[in-house]
């Protein structure tokens, strides 16, 4: 079964801690696949906490405030 959703972050984001917003996002859309790594998205990234869910970069100024944001690009 192909994966509903596709969500990666920035392993190298200074306003994203991976090992803290990876269960969040697991929790929040479990049949994802999720990618972690650089996403050279560095002038964003240098200032917003941003997750980038099916084809949109979704900032923020917080994780938790990217993850809500997310939410509604969730496919379920």
């Amino acid at each position: 079964m192909a994966a509903k959703n596709d969500i990666r972050i920035c392993d190298k984001c200074k306003h994203i801690n991976v090992k803290r917003v990876l269960p969040k996002i697991e929790q929040m859309a479990p049949d994802s696949r999720i990618r972690v790594g650089c996403k050279s998205y560095c002038g964003p990234c240098s200032r917003f906490a941003f997750i980038y869910i099916n084809g949109r970069y979704i900032t923020a100024d917080t994780e938790d405030e990217a993850l809500e944001k997310a939410q509604k690009y969730v496919k379920k």
